[in-house]
């Protein structure tokens, strides 16, 4: 059973290699090898993850059936800038390539809608990939323009999205 967490430091690690293997599972047809090798090239730190998402509010989503030691597997994650100038800016979500295609992107996404709300943001943005767009746009999210990004050396199209919460 899939559960929806705040995030805690513990699972820092985890969300390293759930971020690498996410990026690295994806389908050639949208991102070449050579684009993943630079999106993620081996699984960060777990300090820098827990960083990242310490500076955020950050959810994962757990397997309450399957467990990694004491704690529920971590499965994918969330997280969403909360201070002033990046406020309400969506930074990341990655699923487990095993738990793909289950509406757990969905669940995490609207938790974090949920949430921001009740904290007054009154719109959500992000830079959405190819294949992460249909999720977005599916939950109400608009397209504001299209944008390039590089990431050592490989040009990445990314859909920058925004949704009023107002």
């Amino acid at each position: 059973m899939i559960k929806i967490i705040p995030y805690r430091k513990g699972y820092s690690k985890t969300v390293s290699e759930v971020y690498h293997l996410a990026v690295r599972a994806i389908d050639e047809t949208h991102y070449s090898a050579a684009q993943k090798l630079a999106w993620s090239q081996a699984p960060r730190s777990g300090y820098h993850w827990h960083k990242r998402l310490t500076r955020s509010q950050a959810w994962l989503a757990v397997d309450t059936a399957c467990m990694e030691g004491e704690d529920p597997r971590c499965v994918g994650f969330i997280n969403v800038e909360t201070q002033y100038a990046s406020r309400g800016y969506i930074d990341s979500l990655y699923v487990h390539p095993e738990y793909q295609g289950q509406g757990i992107a969905r669940q995490l996404l609207q938790q974090l809608e949920s949430w921001a709300a009740s904290q007054g943001m009154d719109e959500l943005r992000v830079d959405a990939s190819s294949l992460s767009r249909p999720l977005f746009v599916a939950e109400g999210f608009a397209l504001r323009h299209k944008r390039y990004q590089e990431k050592a050396g490989q040009v990445f199209m990314a859909y920058y999205l925004a949704k009023s919460l107002a």
